[in-house]
């Protein structure tokens, strides 16, 4: 695909869980009513992932705190200690954990990262946007190559978080027929292709459920806690940070072990910071300190209590909260969360897998648009088979949650500290901030970090290598797009005919006039796009009036109406117009030309045809770029979605031109 119909190399590049519904800006302010709905749908949403954590995070800490290799036990397989877990080991992990929370995500999420908005937009690729206005475009490479990374992280956290929230889950089962034991990844393997399969009908209406059935479970968490913490009242003790660094000063050689599974408490930390645009920071927080929050801790505390009284407990503490009557109940309503879980990182994939399209990151993919109200509720199938095929062959693969746990903090925490990094950049040249007082913020939350990504490299070779491997096949893929887009554009520019010689030349000397409008896309504003050379050349006519339309992304999330659409004249039949989309938006080119009706720019879109370039490339031994990467992004190319559906162009009025270029 040539640059007459894409846009030249984007600017910035994305996110985490990565602005997963597009929203409604500045939603700070709100009605009582108003803020309540927004809070409790956060709950659904935002807190899905986080929320289903302690089904695994405390079970997998006490087991690497005790030196007990879990891999290959399975969560609720029956894991025996050869003696009960120490009383400060249990407080030192419960401290741990909830230091963690209020640490990572209170303090870096809730309260710092919220206050980074991009027009009330949030997520790694706000902060990518923002680092690079504050930069400048010139020193914004490392930037552009840390949203890469952040970006290829994501999607590593978007196939492991559903398989081992939903293996987890139906772990469950063995607790109440121990004959179900072989039978867990078959029933979690139908559950999963069974989530992947509704995608294509939207997620509106099951989104309007999420809110109210999460807060039934998150107050089933603190219950099932309250329950138990009369087990044994000492487990308060783990308020103190001081346990949590007895056990660390105690306990040095699983010490970064340990932090390789407490990390799991605080996954999906990221998601309530990335749907600040669709909530809002107020009832993103005020559903974390008034909910999410105490529920977490009241049943992690539970746990802990309930393994002091009864070390048998350790092989799945969660389950063994519940009264046995109430087991099989709570593995459904688990099942459910885990589902909800895993629908908002998929519909995060999405909406992350657009932004990048839209950033120049990715070649161009079909995107469905599954709501008429909602632009943020899409589907994009090559991405949803893609996820499904991955999260089967890691559950196939591991097989139980407990040995995909190795695989969950390597791609979470590296996300994370690309937002630090991030973070150090916007406040200190966005918002100005001296360097002395940014380092003093942004530094602690960078070396907890950097603790816990490292604590994770320790699980490498035991699972983490699927992440990296991912990220990194991720990131020489969009790293390859982007560089072979520039070398292209490049090339083409050096050939092309600058557009108004042409012009100057064809007002001298006018071909066949024929009615109606021509529009012919291009990246490139000013040369003259080749389906215009090519119309000329061999259908030997012009229209009366030509419009050289260039779509370009913004570095921000929206696009007033008002500013959509940039018009301006050359001669009385070639007219420039520029179409404006935010990184968050879809184009539409019918619609937005729509606005220059508005200008008083006079059209029938019924006798307007659309020009487009559909370039066929060739490899070049003088291309910049080894072999293997001109194939590699010969073959992006191809499997791009045409620019006609892309831009949501009527197919009957479109005229295509093929033209050959080498990289």
């Amino acid at each position: 695909m040539g640059h007459d119909q894409t846009n030249p190399p984007a600017p910035c590049a994305e996110d985490s869980r990565n602005g997963q519904h597009d929203g409604h800006h500045g939603a700070t302010k709100h009605s009582h009513g108003g803020y309540a709905a927004l809070a409790l749908g956060a709950l659904g949403v935002v807190y899905g992932d986080i929320g289903t954590s302690p089904l695994y995070a405390l079970r997998e800490t006490v087991l690497a705190a005790t030196g007990a290799a879990s891999g290959g036990h399975g969560g609720a397989a029956g894991i025996v200690l050869a003696a009960p877990v120490p009383r400060e080991v249990i407080i030192g992990v419960l401290s741990l954990i909830l230091w963690s929370l209020v640490i990572v995500v209170t303090l870096k999420y809730v309260v710092l990262l919220l206050a980074a908005d991009n027009n009330g937009e949030g997520g790694t690729l706000t902060l990518v946007a923002l680092a690079q206005r504050a930069l400048g475009r010139a020193r914004g490479g490392v930037v552009l190559f840390l949203g890469m990374a952040g970006a290829a992280l994501f999607y590593g956290d978007a196939v492991i978080t559903p398989a081992i929230s939903v293996l987890s889950a139906v772990e469950g089962i063995k607790l109440v027929t121990p004959a179900l034991n072989d039978y867990v990844v078959m029933i979690a393997s139908g559950i999963l292709i069974g989530l992947f399969m509704v995608q294509s009908r939207g997620t509106a209406k099951v989104a309007n459920f999420f809110g109210p059935i999460m807060m039934v479970w998150f107050l089933t968490l603190a219950g099932l806690g309250i329950y138990h913490i009369a087990d044994d009242l000492g487990v308060f003790a783990s308020i103190n940070p001081y346990w949590g660094l007895h056990f660390f000063i105690n306990n040095p050689g699983v010490s970064l072990a340990v932090l390789g599974s407490v990390c799991l408490a605080v996954t999906g930390a990221e998601a309530l910071y990335a749907d600040m645009g669709h909530f809002g920071r107020g009832p993103i927080r005020s559903a974390w300190i008034w909910m999410v929050f105490p529920a977490l801790w009241l049943n992690y505390l539970g746990q802990g209590a309930l393994i002091l009284s009864d070390p048998t407990a350790i092989d799945n503490p969660f389950y063994k909260l519940a009264p046995e009557g109430f087991i099989l109940p709570l593995v459904v309503m688990a099942t459910i969360a885990t589902i909800i879980a895993s629908q908002a990182v998929i519909t995060g994939a999405f909406s992350l897998t657009r932004q990048a399209i839209q950033l120049g990151l990715l070649p161009r993919l079909e995107i469905r648009h599954t709501s008429e109200t909602t632009s943020g509720q899409i589907y994009i199938p090559r991405i949803n088979i893609m996820l499904l095929v991955v999260v089967l062959l890691l559950v196939w693969t591991f097989r139980t949650s407990s040995n995909l746990s190795h695989a969950y903090g390597i791609s979470v925490f590296g996300a994370m500290m690309v937002d630090s990094l991030l973070a150090f950049i916007v406040i200190w040249k966005g918002w100005r901030w001296s360097l002395a007082a940014t380092i003093a913020v942004v530094t602690p939350f960078l070396v907890i970090d950097i603790a816990f990504f490292s604590a994770n490299m320790l699980k490498l070779f035991s699972g983490g290598y699927v992440p990296v491997l991912l990220a990194i096949l991720l990131v020489v893929m969009m790293w390859t797009w982007v560089r072979g887009t520039k070398i292209l554009f490049d090339k083409t520019r050096k050939t092309d005919v600058p557009l108004l010689e042409l012009v100057g030349m064809l007002s001298k000397s006018p071909p066949y006039r024929v009615k109606g409008m021509a529009v012919f896309l291009t990246s490139d504003p000013e040369t003259a796009p080749a389906s215009l050379l090519h119309n000329l050349k061999h259908n030997k006519v012009l229209h009366e009036r030509n419009v050289i339309l260039t779509v370009r992304s913004a570095d921000t999330p929206r696009i007033a109406e008002e500013e959509r659409v940039r018009l301006s004249r050359i001669t009385d039949d070639f007219w420039r117009v520029d179409l404006v989309y935010g990184y968050m938006e879809s184009p539409n080119v019918p619609k937005g030309l729509a606005v220059l009706r508005k200008q008083g720019f006079k059209f029938d879109i019924m006798s307007t045809s659309f020009f487009l370039s559909r370039r066929s490339i060739k490899a070049s031994p003088q291309s910049g770029m080894p072999p293997w990467q001109d194939s590699f992004y010969i073959s992006l190319t191809k499997s791009a979605t045409d620019a006609t559906s892309f831009f949501q162009i009527p197919t009957g009025r479109v005229v295509e031109v093929g033209t050959q270029v080498t990289v």
